[in-house]
């Protein structure tokens, strides 16, 4: 049995249709609730959940991805594909400290009354808008990178 297939299907083009859609959806969440408090409080941990399990995916797609590569040999397709999904690695991890960043950020801060004064100090507020241009690059940087390395897997398999 082949870990690198599920039913006779390649695993790679499965895992890469789960990261495809959770890539940007983590992305979307992480910068809503960069700038919108009440988005950051209804998503909650679901965010930094995501973020993690976008990197899972994006782990498994480049380790299946690899193994798909040997059984189809060094097309130059695929190569571009390979080269371009290098990229995305690193993105999904940064999206997903920034978003684990984030949550633990906000979650330690107090939300109303008095102490919530003090919690609008300078300090907190140079953080806060740290994390959400962070947030704004990782997601970005991690939207793109996925969507340049599946058009060119798209490609590679359906020519063009």
């Amino acid at each position: 049995m082949n870990p690198f297939e599920v039913a006779g299907l390649p695993l790679h083009p499965l895992v890469v249709h789960g990261a495809v859609v959770l890539v940007p959806l983590t992305a979307l969440a992480l910068v809503l609730g960069a700038i919108l408090p009440s988005a950051r409080r209804r998503l909650g941990a679901a965010t930094p959940l995501a973020a993690v399990v976008t990197v899972v995916l994006v782990y498994v797609a480049a380790v299946s991805g690899g193994a798909l590569k040997e059984v189809v040999g060094p097309l130059p397709q695929v190569a571009r594909h390979e080269a371009l999904a290098v990229l995305v690695p690193p993105w999904t991890i940064g999206m997903a400290v920034v978003a684990v960043a984030q949550w633990l950020w906000f979650r330690r801060r107090p939300a109303d009354g008095a102490s919530a004064r003090e919690a609008s100090s300078r300090r907190d507020r140079v953080v806060g808008v740290m994390i959400a241009g962070l947030a704004l690059v990782t997601a970005s940087g991690a939207t793109v990178s996925v969507v340049l390395a599946g058009e060119a897997g798209a490609r590679a398999v359906w020519g063009g």
